[in-house]
């Protein structure tokens, strides 16, 4: 329920805030009539990563058991910790200047007279946000279940909606920097569990056969199945026995992944010469 939570509460906050600024920055330049260009782009692009997502979680199952499920859970674990992984380092280098970046881009398609262009800027603006949620659930999808996932899921859409009005009403009183930052590094953890899961996978395939002796065996203290277990195993990518080269795989992405998200935005000052 708690990585649902963070990714849904991030996303749905990131999303929220991006239509906010298209809609306040086509109100202020007298534009108004052209917010329902926004909500088409917006409904089209929930609508396509709700199909991926689909298609995509029924074509696995289509497997389940088999040694391409595997294949295709590996891969998927793969491709939801890349994109988490991107979209967190590039949100936190762009944040600064996507107000302008957004309203430029408006300007353009105003320019151009188009609806289709405004709502395609929506589109592909939101959209980003919610395939990349598509995958993160995806991913978790496959280890948890459907109604703590329900759950976690609406809970963080509902955080995230009901910060980002807080947001707009307090304007740059709100502490977004802070948010992002303790919200990256919490789907940066999580990107660990995945990796070290693909790792997982592909090792009960013969992928990568080498380091796998288990480095513990901790199932009879705390096992994966159990409530805490499955808490630690989706919140910290816990194993109760998990192999050399998971968590090796886990510590060093995890420790040079987080090292690099926080020196972002942190230059080191020349010395002043006297």
């Amino acid at each position: 329920m708690l990585p649902a939570f963070v990714i849904f509460f991030r996303e749905a906050l990131e999303a929220s805030l991006i239509v906010g600024i298209i809609l306040a920055y086509l109100h202020r330049i007298g534009r108004g009539d052209r917010a329902a260009a926004v909500w088409l782009g917006v409904g089209s692009a929930l609508a396509v990563d709700a199909a991926v997502a689909a298609v995509s979680f029924h074509v696995i199952h289509q497997y389940d058991g088999s040694r391409i499920q595997a294949i295709l859970e590996g891969s998927t674990y793969l491709v939801a910790t890349a994109v988490l992984t991107y979209m967190s380092f590039w949100m936190k280098e762009q944040s600064s200047g996507i107000r302008r970046e957004l309203e430029a881009k408006v300007d353009a398609a105003l320019t151009r007279s188009s609806v289709a262009a405004l709502a395609l800027l929506a589109g592909i603006t939101v959209g980003r946000e919610g395939l990349e949620t598509a995958f993160f659930t995806l991913a978790i999808a496959l280890r948890a279940q459907a109604a703590s996932l329900l759950a976690g899921a609406l809970l963080g859409v509902l955080a995230g909606l009901g910060v980002s009005f807080w947001v707009y009403r307090l304007g740059r009183r709100a502490p977004l920097g802070l948010f992002f930052n303790v919200l990256g590094v919490l789907l940066l953890l999580f990107g660990a569990g995945l990796l070290a899961d693909a790792v997982e996978s592909f090792q009960s395939i013969g992928w990568l056969a080498f380091w796998q002796t288990a480095v513990w065996h901790s199932g009879r203290i705390l096992s994966e199945s159990s409530a805490l277990g499955d808490i630690l195993h989706s919140l910290l990518g816990y194993a109760e026995a998990p192999s050399l080269l998971q968590v090796s795989t886990y510590l060093v992405f995890l420790v040079g992944a987080v090292a690099a998200y926080l020196r972002i935005g942190h230059r080191p000052q020349r010395a002043v010469r006297a």
